[in-house]
């Protein structure tokens, strides 16, 4: 086979027997050789690139290189040594065969055409700096427009100031009201969008100026949306209908079923939801809640959604919807199952559990010289392997009083590290010792403690 058809698979002695067995397995299904490269050293990600390039010696058969994930330095050392390409792995070995039969990411991935309204609740009661510090933490998140949601018994006179400082920070700007003067003084400042108008208020959009939202003067009967829809064309003002998501118990099913005849009777009128109705009051992570209300929106063609961020459970709801705007309208518009493609939205468990099984972890047992604990979890179980021997259990206190630990420091290490793994299998999830676990666009990487000695000053 030409060289350019083989693939060398750079590896230490521990991780060997693993990856020959996993690419053995694989090979039938690759277009290429692969071929294991076995280098002098027991932990794989220990190795650097120019101790790698020192090391590695490669026949003319070899025509690209794999490295293992924890490789540390610049590939092209390497490159140069060899004069073959080179590229790192996973960091976790049972993530190879994802890796290497992946497909590229289509270039379109991440167009979207849902705009995202997050509402700053009680504006009125609230600092000047403390809106600007949430509406950036909005736009940050994805929000296209601030909404400035003000109090019943106004006006607050001071909304129109708001809206323009949001407007100089360059922030797009709706305000939620019902009464007449705050939504004149908002508008004029530069508010783009009112929510809302019914019978009650319709009257001020006459002479706005401004898009405004329409709501039913009654959600059951959807009261007043024919009439006032042709009030606001004849009076030629611009307009989107909100028909009002109810909560779960007090009519949900229903009013899915509105948007549906709106959709209908108005096919190429805007459509907006307010998804906070659903997602601050049911008692449940707000995430798959507004991606499956996202995907009845893209299918629906309902093109703005209003969403906040009081409720704790709620507190992401921004970001939330911006990853799943874009993966259900790559599912909508490209004929595609959304799954495989947006991994940031998997928050509690991760997309495959990924496992090196029994054989694997009784060879790591038998191939380690030292005394440094390697951890995994599976099975239900925590491992604790060294040269001193195979620990393993579901209780980590258990665990710990056999790994006859005297350094305080080493001692907080092991112990984190074990409180990672009990997490990991707690929730199902993968457990890799030095690296943080999955929580989607949540997970806030962690320095492994190799890394934390390299950063200490030299005595």
């Amino acid at each position: 086979m030409p060289g350019s058809r083989t693939r060398g698979f750079v590896t230490g002695k521990l991780a060997a027997p693993a990856l020959r067995r996993l690419l053995d397995n694989l090979e039938p299904e690759l277009d290429f050789k692969p071929v294991v490269i076995e280098l002098n050293i027991d932990v794989a990600a220990l190795m650097t690139t120019d101790w790698v390039a020192r090391k590695l010696e490669i026949g003319p058969e070899i025509g690209s290189l794999v490295l293992p994930g924890h490789c540390t330095g610049e590939l092209d050392v390497i490159e140069k040594a060899t004069g073959v390409k080179t590229e790192r792995g996973p960091k976790d070995l049972r993530k190879l065969p994802v890796h290497l039969g992946s497909k590229p990411v289509e270039e379109d991935y991440g167009t979207h055409d849902i705009e995202i309204i997050a509402e700053i609740n009680h504006v009125p009661q609230l600092d000047p700096k403390a809106i600007l510090a949430q509406a950036k933490s909005y736009g940050a998140d994805g929000a296209d427009i601030i909404d400035l949601g003000c109090d019943r018994g106004g006006p607050f006179e001071a909304i129109g100031k708001i809206t323009g400082m949001l407007r100089d920070e360059g922030f797009r700007v709706s305000v939620d009201s019902f009464n007449s003067r705050e939504i004149e003084l908002a508008v004029s400042s530069g508010a783009e969008l009112v929510l809302s108008v019914n019978s009650e208020n319709i009257d001020v959009a006459r002479s706005l100026g401004c898009e405004v939202v329409l709501v039913p003067d009654e959600n059951a009967t959807l009261g007043g949306i024919d009439e006032n829809v042709n009030k606001l064309e004849s009076w030629g003002a611009a307009y989107r209908i909100d028909p009002v998501i109810e909560p779960i118990g007090f009519g949900f099913a229903q009013s899915l079923g509105r948007y549906l005849e709106i959709r209908k009777r108005y096919p190429d009128t805007e459509i907006m939801m307010g998804i906070g109705n659903l997602t601050e009051l049911t008692d449940a992570d707000s995430a798959p809640i507004n991606l499956l209300l996202l995907g009845f929106c893209q299918e629906t063609g309902i093109r703005s959604v209003l969403t906040t961020e009081v409720i704790h459970w709620a507190s992401s709801s921004v970001r939330e919807c911006d990853l799943a705007r874009k993966l259900v309208h790559y599912a909508c518009t490209g004929g595609h199952l959304p799954k495989h493609r947006e991994a940031k939205l998997h928050l509690l468990r991760d997309p495959n559990l990924l496992e090196h099984g029994t054989k694997a972890l009784e060879e790591i047992a038998a191939g380690i010289r030292d005394r440094n604990f390697r951890l995994f979890a599976e099975n239900g179980e925590i491992h604790a392997i060294s040269s001193t021997g195979h620990i393993q259990g579901k209780d980590p206190f258990e665990i710990f009083k056999q790994l006859s630990v005297d350094d305080p420091s080493h001692a907080f290490y092991l112990g984190y590290e074990m409180a990672k793994a009990v997490t990991a299998l707690t929730l199902k999830k993968n457990y890799v010792q030095d690296e943080a676990l999955n929580w989607g666009f949540l997970t806030r990487p962690e320095k492994s403690h190799l890394d934390r000695r390299e950063e200490l000053p030299e005595k």
